[in-house]
């Protein structure tokens, strides 16, 4: 029998805050060590194909885009079954299917039989698995605490994230050198299975999701959630901005690697290094979205977090060894505390803001905009990459993720000072 641990008001009030909570600390660490896996996977899959199977540069950004490109095949369905199917055991089903896939890679290389095709396959499913976790991810967190604790528990979520990430991407580099790039794809495998255990600890029921639509087709229920955020001005707003801005940066994480290896002249373990060090930006950006958030308000700090980190991007392209790696460093760590930053809070009003049973399929189709545009953006940066040279390719992909954030500028977030809580009708947030 599961018993269920209803959130307590006085969590917040105690150092630590939602870390008390037995439930959100197990999902908590569950996320933050496969967090620490799927870093080092960021890095050690590239760095596998580079160096390893001396790939090309449009095959290793090819990489990003089969990761991101099953939000543009499954996005929108996976929405609508996540509204109609238990979110915990989707996400627990999902994290043993991705340890299963990137186990394979070391065993692969061991035999002797790994390819490309291998590397790009495992990319595209465990990215699959991804769409369904994130999604069912989005809708398990307001189960488990009360809806004043989102912003913080997201921000404890994103702030965990990018601790993974720091020690994640150093990690990766230092274990390719020490152990081989395809041995330590084995750590990523592991921390899944860590986050499926503790997934399964958690004591607590998912109360039914109430749905108009109950009986409809998954077609109708998909309809349903792009009719829900087309018509609404601001979710279609905070669509239509990250989708230009994952177009953007999607392309320049395709790249990266490629760049400081080949353009950049790092070895493995300086990219390592140089990625944790940049990517130390999303701590911070976890740390003050709340209290900022707070003093000026969400939609005035949304503003203030992506014009600041666009324009930061622009460091990255003047990289180079010696002094000149600290624009890497720079560059990344602001752009990486902006996406965090406004993450939390993007994250955070969605999950106010959408009725409970359209929030799967509200979820998905927002991340079916925005996601997929990410491996467009990666083929593109392939292409540019190939066609002007990898340099010449981040300074335009960094550009258009500067001007991206222009998209924000609409009346009804200039003028407020807070993003609302709920619909401006009633008849749009009525199930």
């Amino acid at each position: 029998m599961e018993i269920t641990e209803p959130p307590a008001a006085s969590a917040t009030r105690r150092l630590g805050g939602l870390l008390w909570q037995r439930n959100f600390r197990l999902l908590w660490t569950g996320e933050t060590i496969s967090g620490i896996g799927s870093s080092m996977a960021a890095v050690g899959v590239p760095l596998l194909a580079v160096v390893v199977l001396h790939a090309s540069t449009f095959a290793v950004s090819a990489l990003t885009a089969a990761e991101f490109l099953p939000w543009l095949i499954i996005g929108l369905p996976v929405g609508a079954w996540v509204d109609r199917l238990p979110a915990r055991t989707l996400m627990i089903v999902c994290d043993i299917i991705a340890a299963v896939l990137y186990g394979s890679l070391p065993l692969a290389a061991w035999a002797g039989v790994l390819t490309v095709g291998q590397v790009l396959a495992v990319a595209l499913l465990a990215g699959a698995a991804d769409v369904f976790f994130s999604t069912a991810y989005m809708v398990y967190l307001p189960v488990l605490v009360q809806a004043e604790e989102l912003m913080e528990g997201n921000a404890k979520l994103q702030g965990s994230q990018s601790v993974a990430s720091i020690s994640g991407r150093g990690l990766a580099g230092l274990a390719a050198e020490a152990v081989g790039e395809a041995t330590a794809l084995l750590f990523n495998a592991g921390s899944f299975l860590v986050s499926a255990g503790c997934l399964l600890s958690i004591r607590t029921s998912e109360p039914p999701r109430e749905r108009a639509s109950r009986g409809t087709t998954v077609r109708a229920d998909i309809a349903e959630g792009l009719r829900f955020i087309w018509r609404d001005p601001l979710l279609r707003c905070l669509a239509i901005f990250p989708a230009v801005a994952n177009l953007a940066y999607g392309g320049v994480l395709a790249v990266a690697v490629v760049f400081l290896v080949r353009v950049a002249h790092f070895d493995a373990a300086g990219v390592g290094l140089l990625t944790a060090a940049g990517s130390a930006g999303g701590l911070l950006g976890a740390l003050v979205a709340r209290p900022v958030a707070q003093r000026v308000g969400t939609a005035r700090a949304l503003l203030l977090f992506v014009l600041v980190s666009g324009l930061s991007g622009l460091l990255i392209p003047l990289t180079a060894t010696g002094p000149r790696a600290a624009f890497y460093v720079a560059g990344t760590g602001i752009v990486t505390a902006g996406i965090t930053a406004a993450n939390v809070i993007l994250i955070s009003f969605r999950q106010a803001y959408c009725p409970p049973g359209m929030l799967g399929r509200a979820t998905a189709s927002q991340r079916f905009l925005i996601y997929g545009t990410a491996p467009l953006g990666a083929l593109l940066a392939g292409l540019l990459g190939t066609v002007l040279g990898v340099r010449t390719a981040l300074w335009v992909l960094l550009a258009v993720f500067a001007l991206s954030g222009t998209l924000l500028l609409t009346p009804s977030i200039l003028t407020s000072k807070n993003l609302p809580t709920a619909p401006a009708t009633a008849d749009q947030g009525r199930q």
